[in-house]
């Protein structure tokens, strides 16, 4: 099993879209990259942290590989807004990729460079900090399926999803 994170504007969407994907072993959300320990929402949202409303992804390698799930994040976020997708605008809302490994790094700028996706506003950096958000944004969308969501899903194709 492995682990990538990816921050996509809101963090509902992002883990419903993933949730579904095929490979996919587990996802939740939480605050990424900040410069507080363990923030909250309302730090978010009042300018108190910086952190980015991000997923982590746990999957099943054998089944769905990195370059899969790039693929599919790609199809789901503006890769050149910069702290904006959808209607949620602010720094927490940014694109990134977030990975563990030099090996990760490689193969995330190996695939840019592949599909040659310049001057976009995608972070890609190592994580340094990831803290669980609050128990209600966990699976928000499965708990709230009306809740507002920035991406369709209807852009995860049938033989992708599990």
């Amino acid at each position: 099993m492995k682990t990538i994170y990816f921050a996509g504007g809101c963090f509902w969407g992002v883990e419903k879209y993933f949730s579904l994907a095929k490979g996919v072993i587990s996802t939740c959300v939480g605050y990424a990259n900040g410069t507080k320990d363990n923030p909250s929402y309302q730090d978010l949202k009042s300018g108190l942290d910086d952190a980015s409303e991000t997923v982590k992804i746990e999957y099943d390698e054998s089944i769905v590989s990195l370059e899969k799930l790039l693929e599919l994040y790609l199809r789901v976020v503006d890769p050149y807004s910069k702290n904006k997708q959808g209607e949620d605008e602010g720094v927490q809302y940014r694109t990134g990729i977030y990975y563990l490994s030099s090996e990760d790094k490689e193969m995330v700028e190996s695939y840019f460079n592949k599909i040659r996706l310049k001057n976009h506003m995608i972070e890609i950096l190592p994580l340094h900090k990831f803290f669980l958000a609050e128990e209600y944004h966990q699976d928000y969308l499965t708990k709230n399926p009306n809740g507002y969501c920035h991406i369709n899903m209807a852009k995860l194709k049938p033989e992708e999803r599990k």
